[in-house]
C-alpha cells in the first residue's frame, strides 16, 4: 500500500444505526459523555476503544470549507451587535456578496448554529449564502461567555449553561439587526440546523414580517402558535432522526389548518445532521438537494 494514500471518509454506512443514534442523544444532552462510552462498549472490539469510536464520529473541521474566507465574490467580517433583551453584546459573523448591484440589492439571511456555538461549519454556511447572492450572517450564541472555543463538547456545556430565553433573544436582535442593515432590499429570512432549526420556527411565530424560513431538523413550535407564521417554510428533515420526526406529524397539521405556505422534504436513509460535512452522517447527495432547495426557496421569496 502507498503510505500516503488518504484515509478514505467515514459515512454513516460504516456505523450501525443503533450506535449512530446513541450519538445523537449525546450530542443533543439526552445522555452524558460517560453513559455514551459505556453504552458505545458493544461496538468496541478488535482493540477499537469507545473513545475512538466517540472520536470518529465527532466533527471534523479541517473538512468544514466549501467556500474560503478570501473567495474573491465575497466579503466577510466579524462584527457585533446589541442584544439588551438576550446575553449583551453578541459577535457575528457578517458576508456580504462582493459586488452588489445598487438597483437590485440582496436580502439578508440569519443563520442559526446548532447547540455549540458558531463553529467552522456554520461560518462556511454563511459563506455559502453569500456566494449565492445573500448578505448573510451567523450570530454566535456564546459570545458572552467568550465565543466557540474551538471545542464542540466544550462549546455544547457553555451552550446548555446559558439562559435558554436569554440566547433565544440573542437571535431575535440578530434578526432585528439584518432588518435595519443598508445594503440589503430589507427582507430578511433564516435558516438554521438542529437548535438552529427550531430557533427559525420561533422567529418565524416571533416576527410575521419574516421574508422565509428554512429550518433543518428543528424543533417544532407549538402547535397553537402557528396560526401566528406568516413566512413561507421550507422543512427540511432526515427520516432516520426520529427523535424530531416525532414532532412532525402535529406541526404538519397545524401548518395545513391554518393555511400556512409551506414544503417539507424527507431525505430517505439519512440521519439528523445529514447537512454537516465535518461529520460520518453527513450525506452530500441529499445535503446538495437541500442546499439548492433552500436557495432557490429564498431567490423565490426574499427577491
Amino acid at each position: 500500500m502507498n503510505e500516503h494514500t488518504t484515509p478514505r471518509r467515514l459515512t454513516a454506512a460504516d456505523f450501525d444505526q443503533e450506535l449512530l443514534d446513541l450519538y445523537d442523544y449525546y450530542a443533543h444532552g439526552k445522555i452524558s459523555k460517560r453513559e455514551f462510552l459505556d453504552r458505545a462498549g458493544k461496538w468496541a472490539v478488535g482493540g477499537l476503544t469507545a473513545a475512538a469510536i466517540l472520536g470518529t464520529l465527532a466533527p471534523n473541521y479541517a473538512l468544514a470549507q466549501q467556500v474560503a474566507e478570501d473567495d474573491a465574490d465575497i466579503v466577510g467580517e466579524d462584527i457585533t451587535y446589541p442584544s439588551p433583551d438576550g446575553t449583551g453584546d453578541i459577535t457575528a459573523y457578517l458576508v456580504r456578496p462582493a459586488n452588489s448591484d445598487p438597483d437590485n440589492l440582496p436580502a439578508a439571511v440569519l443563520v442559526v448554529h446548532e447547540n455549540r456555538g458558531l463553529n467552522p461549519y456554520i461560518r462556511d454556511v454563511v459563506r455559502r449564502l453569500a456566494k449565492a447572492g445573500f448578505v448573510a450572517m451567523g450570530p454566535d450564541g456564546l459570545s458572552s461567555l467568550g465565543g466557540y472555543p474551538g471545542n464542540d463538547d466544550q462549546g455544547r456545556d457553555m451552550q446548555r449553561s446559558l439562559d435558554q430565553a436569554a440566547l433565544l433573544n440573542d437571535f431575535f436582535a440578530g434578526f432585528e439587526y439584518l432588518v435595519a442593515l443598508e445594503g440589503t432590499n430589507g427582507k430578511v429570512g433564516a435558516t438554521g440546523f438542529c437548535y438552529g432549526g427550531g430557533v427559525v420556527n420561533k422567529l418565524a411565530v416571533a416576527y410575521p414580517e419574516m421574508g422565509a424560513g428554512v429550518p433543518f431538523y428543528g424543533a417544532a413550535p407549538d402547535a397553537a402558535q402557528v396560526a401566528q407564521i406568516e413566512a413561507p417554510l421550507m422543512v427540511q428533515l432526515a427520516a432516520l432522526d426520529q427523535r424530531i420526526n416525532a414532532m412532525w406529524p402535529d406541526f404538519q397539521k397545524a401548518l395545513e389548518e391554518n393555511d400556512k405556505r409551506y414544503e417539507a422534504h424527507i431525505y430517505p436513509n439519512v440521519n439528523h445532521g445529514f447537512h454537516n460535512d465535518t461529520t460520518p452522517r453527513y450525506d452530500e447527495a441529499a445535503a446538495r438537494l437541500a442546499e439548492e432547495r433552500m436557495i432557490a426557496w429564498f431567490r423565490t421569496y426574499l427577491a
